[in-house]
């Protein structure tokens, strides 16, 4: 349509759609209420994300008609601050883009150096990093099994999650000195031997967390509002995944059986029963789900390792490295299957004690970005249920 115009000014064109509860009016009046698009901007605040994005959405009445997530709001260069930091030091750097899977981050880097190096880890280092990687799985899927309800209105699971990850963050704690950037990872193996009695302490911690998980599940499975704003809403189907290179449990709550533990085992993961939760409907309640019932898989996996370091005998925990540490030339990609999703290090070396390039993939990045194709057609209410169960981290995606 065009808007009156001073005489001899060009028309303006206006897009108009049929907003929400037009039809009903339409039926009443005989005729179609038109209204003009909305372009509306979620962000950068904190629109219950953990950390800041922005979505610039265009509205149809009530209804989302397009989706465009806008990033880059945290960027901090990390993947060039790489480029003058030597080995070590790369380390800290690298645990910190996704804040709650900092060993894991920094699990990456060193398999990737260690690869190129061509070096044994002693079996010791092996099998405590699985079992500190484990952990680190259960407080990050702990962070989001008690946020995600808290985005809907459920207040009281939150304590509940919180409760447990502190159980956890006592035993990592006593371990690596650090609360979230724990810094334990070294090139060779690990930052130094665990504490007297500490794997005694573990065993008990995860044993209190699968004791008391039920408490956040009944809270959650089967509750009458928590089901009707997540069964069916938001649903992304396997090719969309495939596509935009969707992983983790996103990935795995529509079908995709894919999981690096079991399909491209590395650390001691071939030598463990890797038990890969998958679900079929691919909806906001189905990712809910696989990453409750992961927690109880990563614990038993905890179990595993803990019986195995009982029976190791005592001995080296890392290997001895020179003064400046110098990789090879050369380069080699190591993945990992980090607490959302797939993360990639590609490391390129000239023989220097930087590396000349490490490009990072995080799993965060393309999870984000498939929200252009899943809000589309959903509600503006039901947006924060969809945003809230991609289970991203902002650090992540800006790097």
């Amino acid at each position: 349509m065009t808007e009156p115009r001073a005489q001899g000014a060009p028309p303006r064109e206006v897009n108009v759609g049929i907003g929400a509860g037009a039809d009903a009016v339409a039926g009443a009046r005989g005729k179609e209420l038109a209204t003009e698009d909305m372009i509306l901007n979620i962000g950068p605040q904190h629109p219950s994300t953990h950390g800041v994005l922005r979505l610039r959405l265009t509205l149809d009445g009530e209804r989302i008609a397009s989706a465009e997530p806008i990033v880059g709001y945290m960027h901090r260069g990390a993947e060039k601050l790489f480029e003058v930091r030597d080995y070590r030091q790369i380390i800290v750097l690298a645990n910190r883009h996704d804040w709650l899977s900092a060993f894991a981050n920094e699990l990456g880097v060193v398999l990737a150096v260690e690869r190129m190096l061509g070096m044994e880890v002693p079996v010791r280092a092996v099998w405590t990093r699985t079992l500190l990687a484990e952990l680190n799985r259960v407080l990050s899927h702990l962070m989001f099994l008690g946020s995600y309800p808290l985005e809907l209105g459920a207040i009281t699971p939150v304590f509940y999650a919180f409760r447990e990850r502190e159980t956890l963050q006592a035993v990592m704690e006593e371990i690596s000195g650090g609360r979230m950037h724990y810094m334990f990872n070294r090139v060779g193996g690990l930052k130094e031997d665990m504490p007297l009695g500490w794997l005694g302490r573990v065993s008990r911690a995860v044993s209190d967390v699968r004791r008391r998980l039920p408490d956040i599940e009944h809270l959650i499975a089967g509750n009458e509002i928590f089901l009707a704003r997540t069964v069916g809403v938001g649903v992304l189907d396997r090719e969309t995944i495939m596509q935009y290179g969707v992983s983790g449990p996103i990935a795995r709550a529509a079908g995709v059986d894919l999981d690096l533990r079991r399909d491209d085992p590395y650390l001691a993961y071939g030598e463990l029963p890797v038990r890969v939760v998958t679900r079929s409907a691919g909806d906001c309640n189905a990712r809910f789900e696989v990453l409750l019932e992961q927690v109880k898989v990563s614990l038993d996996l905890a179990d595993a390792c803990l019986e195995r370091l009982r029976e190791l005998p005592r001995g080296p925990i890392n290997q001895r490295l020179p003064k400046v540490l110098k990789v090879p030339e050369g380069h080699t990609y190591a993945w990992t299957e980090n607490p959302l999703g797939v993360n990639g290090y590609y490391l390129v070396s000239r023989g220097e004690k930087t590396p000349w390039r490490l490009k990072l993939r995080s799993a965060s990045y393309n999870n984000v970005q498939v929200l252009r194709e899943m809000l589309p057609g959903n509600l503006v209410s039901d947006m924060v249920a969809i945003l809230g169960s991609m289970f991203f981290v902002v650090g992540d995606i800006d790097k």
